[in-house]
C-alpha cells in the first residue's frame, strides 16, 4: 500500500505488525507514474494529430517506452553531433530529430503507426505539450523532469 504524505509518496510494508517506509518503492512508483503520464499523453496526442495513431492502452504503454529509449539512446547522440545545425537554426532542428526518433520508435512498437513526417514533426510538438501539461498536473513539484 502507498501513501501520499505532501510530496512524499512512499511504500509500507508491513513487517511482523509494523510498517517500514523503504525509498526505493518511492523511486519505483514514481517511474511506474511517469510511464503511464507519457503513454497518457502518448494516446491523447494519437486523439489530436491527424496520422499519429496508437491502437490501444498496451500500445500506448510500449510506445511510451519505446521512444524513452530512442531518445535517451540514439536521440541523444544525434543532437549531440547535429548540435551545430541546431545551433545554425536557433534550436529548430531539434524539432526535426525528434520526429525521425518518434518515426523509428513506431517502427518497433505493433499498433503505433505513424502516417507521415508531418504527423510525427506535430505529434512530438503535441507530445510534447501534453506530456509537460500532464506532468505538471499529477506529479509532485520534486517528482518532475
Amino acid at each position: 500500500m502507498f501513501v501520499l504524505a505532501g510530496t512524499a509518496v512512499t511504500w509500507l510494508h508491513a513487517v511482523s505488525g509494523s510498517f517500514i517506509v523503504t525509498e526505493g518503492g518511492a523511486e519505483m512508483f514514481r517511474v511506474l507514474l511517469h510511464w503511464i503520464v507519457t503513454a497518457l499523453a502518448v494516446w491523447i496526442t494519437s486523439r489530436l494529430v491527424p496520422g499519429f495513431y496508437v491502437s490501444g492502452a498496451t500500445a500506448a504503454l510500449i510506445a511510451a517506452v519505446a521512444i524513452g529509449l530512442v531518445n535517451a539512446t540514439l536521440g541523444l547522440f544525434l543532437k549531440l553531433v547535429t548540435l551545430p545545425l541546431t545551433i545554425l537554426t536557433l534550436g529548430l532542428f531539434w524539432f526535426v530529430l525528434n520526429a525521425l526518433m518518434i518515426e523509428l520508435a513506431s517502427n518497433f512498437v505493433p499498433g503505433f503507426r505513424i502516417s507521415s513526417f508531418a504527423a510525427a514533426f506535430w505529434g512530438g510538438i503535441v507530445l510534447g505539450l501534453v506530456n509537460m501539461l500532464l506532468k505538471w498536473l499529477v506529479l509532485p513539484a520534486k517528482s518532475r523532469g
